[in-house]
This record gives C-alpha cells, sequence and structure tokens, in this order.
C-alpha cells in the first residue's frame, strides 16, 4: 500500500535503529516519516501529522498525557502505540490512552506497516483479546447507564471516571475547566458516598463498577 502526502510522527528517542524504522516505515508506504522527541510535545504544531506513534519503551506517563491532549485538539489525528510487551501492557495503555490501534514488541516491520496502513484507511487495528476487553467493557457500562451510581452527581462520575484512568488532580481540573480546590472537594464527597478512604481505593472501585477502560477497536 502506497499512501500519498500522509505524515507519521514517530515518539522515540532519536538513535540509528529508530531512524532505520522510519526509513523502512517511510518507504514501505510512501509517506513522511518524523521522530520526535517524547518531551517535545509542542513540535506537532509544525509538524501537523496525521498520525501519531508512541513508543511505549520511551514514553512516560506524564508524556502520554500530553500527547493524549494534543491528539484530542486536533479531533482528526490518529493516535496509536508500539513496543507494547503483551496484553496487559496493552491494557494498560489502553486505561490512559484513546488509541485507535495498537503494536507488540514481537510484531514484525511488515505487520507494523500493514497495520499503519489499515489506520490510515480509517480502520482500527487491535488484537482480538483487547476487542474481547471493549466488548465486556461497554457491556457493563450499558448495564450502568441503567441505575444510579452510588448517588453520584453528573460531575462527580465524571470526576471518578478520569481518577479510574489515573489522572491528577491538575489534569481533572484543565479537563473539567474547574479549580484543583473543586476538584478536590468533589473527590472528597466521592470518597464518602463510594465508601471508599483514598485515591488508590477510589481508581479500583471505577474500575470495577464503572467499567472505565479505553476506547479502542479491530485488527489482525
Amino acid at each position: 500500500m502506497r499512501l500519498n502526502n500522509e505524515k507519521l510522527l514517530l515518539v522515540t528517542n532519536p538513535n540509528p535503529q529508530s531512524r532505520i524504522f522510519t526509513e523502512y516505515v517511510g518507504e514501505k508506504l510512501g509517506l513522511g516519516v518524523m521522530i520526535v522527541a517524547p518531551s517535545k510535545v509542542s513540535d506537532i504544531y509544525d509538524v501537523a501529522p496525521q498520525m501519531v506513534l508512541l513508543d511505549t519503551d520511551h514514553v512516560n506517563e506524564a508524556d502520554l498525557q500530553q500527547w493524549q491532549e494534543r491528539v484530542d485538539e486536533s479531533q482528526s489525528m490518529i493516535l496509536a502505540a508500539f513496543n507494547c510487551r503483551g496484553e496487559e501492557h496493552a491494557a494498560d495503555m489502553l486505561d490512559s490512552l484513546r488509541l485507535r490501534g495498537v503494536f507488540y514488541r514481537h510484531d514484525s516491520p511488515d505487520m507494523i506497516c500493514k497495520g499503519i496502513g489499515a489506520l490510515f484507511k480509517g480502520e482500527l487495528w487491535m488484537s482480538r483479546a483487547l476487542m474481547t476487553r471493549l466488548i465486556k467493557f461497554y457491556r457493563h457500562r450499558q448495564l450502568n447507564n441503567y441505575r444510579p451510581v452510588c448517588g453520584l452527581t453528573q460531575r462527580e462520575l465524571e470526576i471518578i471516571g478520569l481518577l479510574g484512568s489515573g489522572a491528577s488532580n491538575i489534569i481533572i481540573a484543565h479537563r473539567l475547566f474547574i479549580s484543583e480546590h473543586t476538584v478536590r472537594s468533589h473527590t472528597q464527597n466521592i470518597f464518602r458516598k463510594i465508601k471508599v478512604r483514598n485515591r488508590i481505593q477510589a481508581m479500583n472501585w471505577a474500575r470495577q463498577n464503572l467499567g472505565i477502560a479505553p476506547l479502542c477497536h479491530n485488527q489482525h
């Protein structure tokens, strides 16, 4: 498959191995591929890629959230991750990122190119195991839509949903356009209503009772 005028941004540490990979993908698919260091989130405005591919070996949790926010701002950019160690690692990534594609360490360059091509065509690229998780998540959420959740308000549901994905108070405040003080106040009310004592217990409660999970889909 040859792609014309498409741009792929590879978020990883620049080194000879990553350069060889980008050259291979660019030549195989006929697209422009650029490497950006994980901390250089602002560079996305200069490059304006159609797809961002995150190297999970080199992007830390704080950088992951910043990249997700930048992709969200574009509303059309594709976000994918590669070098995932296995299904559990991929599921962890999906807990905090809205990925449309997931690639593993054992995936061959040809398989990765096939997946990138599918993503550019508007498809989604994910293993059957992750698809099963997705189906269970949506079934769980659908059931919860028909019953009240411990008296939580809509705002409290939004906040505990972000808590369940591991977001900090600063990130929650930023995403919901409220102050950190308001976030802390809501959080204390949430703890009281769901009968937990700390943030970790609240995160576990959210994942078990609200099915907090990623936005993902389909693959090989």
